[in-house]
């Protein structure tokens, strides 16, 4: 069983963070939920998802606060707090991005994780979780990708900088004795997702009658993970005794263990949206993978009832959401 005290998640204003903060706070635990709110992508959203937040939660078991991990003397706000768990999820995310703003990815997603690694071992905690990614695979060729394979061959900044916090990790557990888990998390998607990743920035453009850019021709696959299993996997390894006490890190994939292409998720969108999709296709880029694919043994040993969401009904889900957040938008 899980202690139901503090419990820290970092990027709570984030996707995946405030999916999770709505979990754990219905489970009775008290979250301190801490993000910057940075314009990487629209603020409207994550401002709204923090409303929801408290619109929902109890007072006593959600606590916000503005702060950037970056930077140290911001986080002194937390000393008050005794953690037992953290579940590290801010970062500066996307391929595009860190090739975009380089210095500002290095900031946030290397120092700041080395300043919640000093967090965690201020407060002793029993688990520190992290987010980390598919990306890590980089220009592997096997699939599909396992948490054992060789990952020394990042293809962007913002893999290696997710890479270098499995390393950090790794050494942290190993010196202070604490359990640390990453999690590889397969291309996200559903309600109150990011608007800066393609189901949600295809959404946009072909309600407003815009080209979208396809890279790669449309040949991209992806093995899209619905946020409702990402979250019950979160909880589940939490939750687990499953783990070798010996080795106190471990990475963990958080996918589906099936490939979608990314043409596909067009005409699931255009299905949806009774509108045709004008596309641009673009040659590949040379930071992008050309698939992911997880392996989930693991993760089903850890949550044998692991069951995943079908593409077509994650999407659907995901729009029936879209069409209500935007109505004022786009008339729904």
């Amino acid at each position: 069983m899980i202690n139901k005290k503090k419990i820290l998640v970092t990027g709570a204003a984030g996707f995946i963070g405030f999916h999770l903060v709505k979990k754990m706070t219905s489970m009775g635990f008290q979250v301190v939920g801490i993000d910057n709110l940075n314009p990487n992508y629209d603020k409207k959203i994550k401002n709204d998802r923090i409303k929801f937040l408290n619109k929902i939660t109890k007072k006593k078991l959600f606590t916000f606060i503005k702060c950037n991990i970056d930077k140290k003397n911001e986080l002194m706000k937390l000393n008050k707090y005794k953690f037992v768990y953290i579940i590290h999820l801010a970062a500066q995310p996307g391929v595009r991005y860190s090739l975009l703003k380089p210095e500002i990815v290095f900031d946030s997603n290397i120092r700041g994780f080395f300043n919640i690694l000093e967090i965690a071992k201020k407060n002793n905690v029993k688990h520190f979780m992290y987010a980390s990614s598919s990306s890590v695979y980089g220009g592997n060729s096997k699939l599909p990708f396992s948490e054992i394979d060789n990952v020394d061959s990042p293809l962007n900044l913002y893999a290696a900088s997710k890479k270098c916090n499995e390393l950090l990790a790794f050494a942290f557990s190993h010196i202070n004795k604490i359990r640390s888990t990453g999690l590889r998390f397969f291309s996200v998607y559903g309600p109150w997702g990011r608007p800066d990743m393609a189901y949600y920035l295809f959404s946009k453009r072909i309600l407003q009658n815009k080209e979208i850019d396809v890279f790669n021709n449309g040949n991209h696959k992806r093995d899209f993970t619905y946020i409702d299993e990402v979250i019950q996997s979160i909880v589940k390894i939490l939750k687990s005794n499953k783990f070798n006490k010996k080795k106190l890190h471990n990475v963990i994939n958080i996918g589906r263990n099936k490939k979608i292409k990314l043409m596909q998720l067009i005409k699931y969108l255009e299905f949806y949206f009774e509108k045709k999709a004008n596309i641009n296709f673009i040659k590949r880029q040379k930071a992008d993978m050309l698939e992911t694919y997880a392996d989930i043994k693991m993760l089903k040993k850890i949550d044998p009832s692991f069951k995943s969401t079908e593409f077509k009904e994650g999407i659907k889900k995901f729009i029936l959401w879209f069409k209500e957040y935007h109505k004022n938008d786009f008339n729904f």
